[in-house]
């Protein structure tokens, strides 16, 4: 959640932002009345609570009849102040609800709008021009049957629509890419970590995906307050929770893989075909832990290992700046990495990373011991790669006229030196 003393001293400040997400102004008004009514909730307590104490230095110094007298009202006054201890703690409770309300504060370089606002920042490399190369390109699905390496058919026999198998070569890319992205992760000076899939209400709540939509685009287990996570970014971000950090070892930077489980809710006609989105992908995720002050330069940092990443799979990408309106709650600013897919005939997201300042870290009790005192300590996440995107660029970026796909020099060595991925017999 917000700094109060944000909301407190600057509303106007929040009030921009709701304006800017194109959300409502009312939350920080209902914040504000909510905040007031808890310090008189406080202050009406305390008042009571001293007056108690009062009387019961005086009850131990009277006797006889000044003391029975003293006695009654003592214990009148005793069902008051437990009273106003419930009502203090009742607005204590509508005061963190109603802050819980308010998303994070965009920043002042992210722009205003919705889902088609977005900034284009800058253009790295040129589309493949396959017209002049003289052949149509083959879109995943039949290069992956060519290939043999996705079978939708069997995936959805099994599972559902919007789920695949992923299959000879097809599961040798999964593990290329991963062992590439967690080989430079861990280059960069990134803790390799395999993270959980399932978490508890708190790491759900903690890092805003049950704000967005009322988490209706998240798996819950039935008769249990635990949620498959759509990114590991949630496990992640709980990792520290309730733990007070030492500011002299920030930046803490984690690289952690995971499955990865989302319900599409609301996407339903898109990209039905594929696996482009999907129910389930596995994904290696940046997360750090950074002073507030160094927040910003470490989201420069996470988007260029993202640009080095996908620079190493020789893809035509663009960099976009996510308008407001189409950030999650926790984000101040977000860019997206959005590589060329051929026969879209467009970009499409593969990778992104959100400055969370220190949103998150509130909401999860995390703190850091600096020289100066203890305080806040900032979140930040990036996609190194989502694999499933990653292999629908690489596959049909890099295909071949008779349907094989040239391997990017850099994966290569995780292909066992694989140039080629070759058409398999009745692909």
């Amino acid at each position: 959640m917000i700094d109060p003393r944000i909301l407190r001293d600057e509303p106007d400040r929040v009030r921009a932002s709701q304006t800017k997400r194109g959300a409502s102004v009312e939350v920080v008004d209902a914040a504000l009345a909510a905040d007031t009514e808890r310090r008189a909730a406080i202050a009406a307590f305390e008042e009571k609570r001293a007056a108690q104490k009062a009387f019961g230095k005086q009850v131990a110094a009277a006797k006889g009849e000044e003391k029975q007298a003293l006695l009654a009202q003592v214990k009148e006054l005793a069902a008051v102040v437990k009273e106003l201890e419930a009502a203090q703690a009742a607005a204590e409770e509508r005061w963190i609800e109603a802050l819980k309300a308010i998303p994070n504060v965009v920043a002042e370089q992210t722009p205003p709008g919705g889902e088609d606002d977005f900034v284009v920042l800058e253009e790295i490399g040129t589309p493949r021009d396959f017209a002049a190369e003289g052949f149509e390109p083959r879109d995943h699905i039949e290069l992956g049957r060519i290939l043999g390496a996705i079978d939708l058919e069997r995936g959805a026999k099994v599972s559902g629509s919007r789920f695949y198998f992923l299959t000879g070569v097809g599961a040798q890319l999964e593990l290329a890419l991963v062992n590439m992205a967690m080989d430079q992760a861990r280059a960069a000076g990134f803790t390799q970590v395999i993270a959980p899939s399932l978490v508890r209400r708190s790491a759900m709540e903690g890092t805003g995906y049950l704000d967005q939509g009322g988490g209706e685009d998240v798996y819950r287990i039935a008769g249990e307050e635990m949620y498959l996570v759509g990114t590991s970014e949630v496990a992640m971000a709980a990792y520290h929770s309730e733990e007070i950090l030492d500011g002299a070892a920030l930046p803490l930077r984690y690289a952690a893989f995971s499955p990865c489980f989302r319900k599409e809710a609301g996407s339903h006609g898109k990209d039905t075909k594929g696996i482009i989105r999907v129910h389930w992908f596995d994904k290696v995720e940046m997360f750090i832990y950074a002073d507030p002050a160094d927040a910003e330069a470490e989201h420069e940092r996470l988007l260029g290992w993202e640009k080095e990443f996908l620079d190493k799979l020789e893809l035509a990408y663009r960099v976009v700046d996510i308008a407001a309106g189409d950030l999650g709650s926790s984000a101040i600013r977000k860019f997206d990495c959005e590589a060329w897919i051929p026969t879209q005939g467009k970009y499409r997201e593969l990778t992104s990373t959100s400055n969370c300042t220190d949103f998150q870290t509130r909401r999860l009790d995390t703190r850091a011991r600096y020289g100066d005192g203890t305080g806040p300590v900032a979140t930040l996440n990036g996609t190194l790669t989502a694999i499933t995107r990653a292999i629908v660029a690489v596959l049909e970026t890099h295909q071949l006229p008779d349907g094989s796909v040239r391997v990017p020099a850099a994966l290569r060595p995780y292909l066992g030196g694989l140039e080629v991925l070759s058409p398999v017999a009745g692909g």
